[in-house]
């Protein structure tokens, strides 16, 4: 009798592991919300221009849902931040660090977010050594870690990012400008770099981030400044740990300002809708195995069907201003 009572229970822990793979869904939808947030910023106490008090102050005046302070090798406090600037289900102050290493002569950094304690640089023998040496140094202190600017000085390459294990989260976008976010000199993008490490079967979810410095010169289009990159999250409320693992299930889109209505991954395939926004046009990628366009679309509401051989399929939306958004990938292989 044991034996017959537990085969339906394990079909009901697969079925709802299968269903993590679209998080996701319409049932989704009419329960959690989106929140706007960022996930990299800098204050005075390491290489920013303005307070802390300032930097809160500047995201919640626009509009945003959450901030996430991540200082290099330091741990800002975000008691006192949440107290003045915190409100249910309005703003919040996320702790962080960005656990700023090297291999030679390349930055290797990588944010701890929500950490319990500052964690300092771990050193390696090799690139994808010492990321592996922080990620897991920021795993044992709590914290989820993601992989920041990897075109930095040029330092992280697809190749380090295929051996990297506990973390499935990195910059794809930022809006630091020296980051070196589309290539050049025969180097791919960063984005290019995400589709190969998606194609070998590897998943990553890419972040958008400010990357902010520079608060008191908006004018300065050559500073590292706030508002250029962020990410809607979709949570169940706006606290750290509902965030957080939003965050690291890949509960998230990236945008640089393209804003998405509803995005739905089921076993069929992808629609998306997108906001309106006065005359501005659309077009929707939806890009697969080693960066291949399977399709595109140019309506405000994009549906692609899966054939069963992209590997993945994630979904790039452009509007006619130049603005961006784009879905995490959905590795098709596990869904055939």
């Amino acid at each position: 009798m044991k034996s017959i009572k537990i085969i339906p229970l394990l079909l009901i822990i697969l079925l709802a592991y299968g269903m993590s793979l679209f998080c996701l869904t319409q049932e989704k939808s009419e329960t959690f919300r989106w929140y706007k947030g960022n996930t990299h910023t800098h204050t005075l106490n390491s290489d920013g221009d303005s307070s802390a008090d300032d930097v809160a102050r500047w995201y919640r005046e626009h509009g945003y849902n959450f901030l996430v302070i991540t200082d290099h090798n330091y741990l800002t406090n975000v008691d006192g931040l949440n107290a003045v600037y915190g409100a249910k289900e309005q703003f919040l102050v996320i702790k962080g660090v960005e656990v700023s290493d090297r291999f030679g002569l390349k930055s290797i950094h990588l944010n701890s977010l929500n950490p319990k304690n500052v964690v300092l640089p771990q050193k390696g023998m090799s690139v994808p050594d010492t990321i592996q040496n922080n990620v897991d140094a920021i795993r044992n202190d709590s914290g989820i870690p993601h992989i920041n600017h990897p075109n930095f000085k040029w330092a992280i390459t697809a190749d380090d990012l295929k051996k990297i294990k506990n973390c499935s989260l990195f910059e794809l976008f930022s809006g630091h400008p020296g980051i070196n976010n589309y290539g050049g000199g025969g180097l791919p993008s960063v984005e290019e770099i995400w589709d190969e490490v998606l194609s070998s079967g590897k998943l990553f979810y890419g972040l958008a981030v400010d990357d902010a410095h520079t608060f008191k010169e908006p004018w300065n289009k050559e500073a590292a400044r706030p508002g250029q990159a962020w990410i809607m999250v979709r949570s169940d409320c706006l606290t750290p740990i509902s965030i957080v693992k939003a965050i690291e299930q890949g509960d998230f889109y990236a945008s640089t300002g393209v804003e998405i209505k509803e995005f739905q991954a089921k076993k069929e395939g992808l629609s998306i809708t997108i906001k309106e926004s006065g005359t501005v046009k659309f077009h929707t990628q939806f890009i697969g195995k080693n960066g291949r366009v399977f399709k595109e679309d140019f309506s405000n509401s994009a549906t692609y069907r899966f054939k069963g051989d992209e590997v993945y399929i994630r979904a790039k939306i452009m509007d006619s201003n130049g603005r961006i958004a784009w879905t995490q990938p959905v590795m098709v292989k596990a869904i055939f």
